[in-house]
């Protein structure tokens, strides 16, 4: 499976996720980035992004991340919404937002989506939401450019 539509067009939108990458020495981290998403894979890059955590710990073997992508559409009423992904991590070079440069491109291999249409939150209708969890089917990654 792949994402729909929906979600797609949600992640198109949004230009901010949270990424988590864990360390050589098993410490996890979480850190704001920036992301690009072509409808499949997930590209986080950066000024000298070599120099950041998050790309020592993929370049130390350490490719298993997770990354949530997620708004609130209001707070009165509360109407959160989410993209969660795990997948792994790897290091390539490719063009995009930060020119030609260095990239950790993030394969999906499970997803969860919860409220993209955007629905108030409250104690009336809490049973009603439920996350949306997809299996993504094997994709073999882009070739790396030196």
């Amino acid at each position: 499976m792949s994402f729909t539509s929906e979600e797609i067009a949600y992640l198109q939108s949004q230009h901010l996720a949270r990424l988590a990458t864990v360390g050589p020495d098993g410490q996890p981290d979480a850190v704001p980035v920036g992301f690009e998403f072509d409808g499949t894979r997930f590209y986080i890059g950066g000024h000298n992004p070599e120099n950041t955590r998050k790309f020592r710990n993929v370049a130390a073997g350490h490719t298993k991340v997770a990354l949530v992508i997620d708004d609130l559409v209001s707070t009165d009423p509360w109407t959160p919404r989410f993209v969660r992904v795990y997948g792994t991590a790897e290091l390539i070079s490719r063009a995009g937002r930060f020119d030609s440069a260095r990239y950790l491109e993030i394969t999906p291999h499970v997803s969860w989506s919860w409220n993209l249409a955007g629905q108030p939150f409250g104690p009336g209708n809490a049973g009603s939401f439920a996350p949306r969890r997809t299996v993504h089917t094997s994709q073999s990654p882009s070739p790396a450019v030196p």
